[in-house]
């Protein structure tokens, strides 16, 4: 449990971080709402997805070490 807490806490930290740079650098300021949706929505794609690739490669890493 507690493994899986501190795994979750570094991904979601890569899935802010990811989103955060995606909104402030790459989608800044849309020109119209469908635009925005757009943004945030690849925006939490990425993150999501760099959080859960993240947190499953600390946990692998982990592992192998343990072994």
């Amino acid at each position: 449990m507690k493994s899986a807490l501190i795994n979750g806490i570094m991904g979601g930290f890569m899935g802010f971080l990811m989103s955060f740079l995606l909104n402030y650098f790459i989608f800044a300021l849309p020109q119209n709402i469908t635009i925005n949706a757009l943004g945030n929505g690849m925006s939490g794609l990425i993150s999501g997805f760099m959080g859960g690739f993240i947190g499953v490669m600390v946990h692998i890493n982990k592992e192998k070490n343990a072994a």
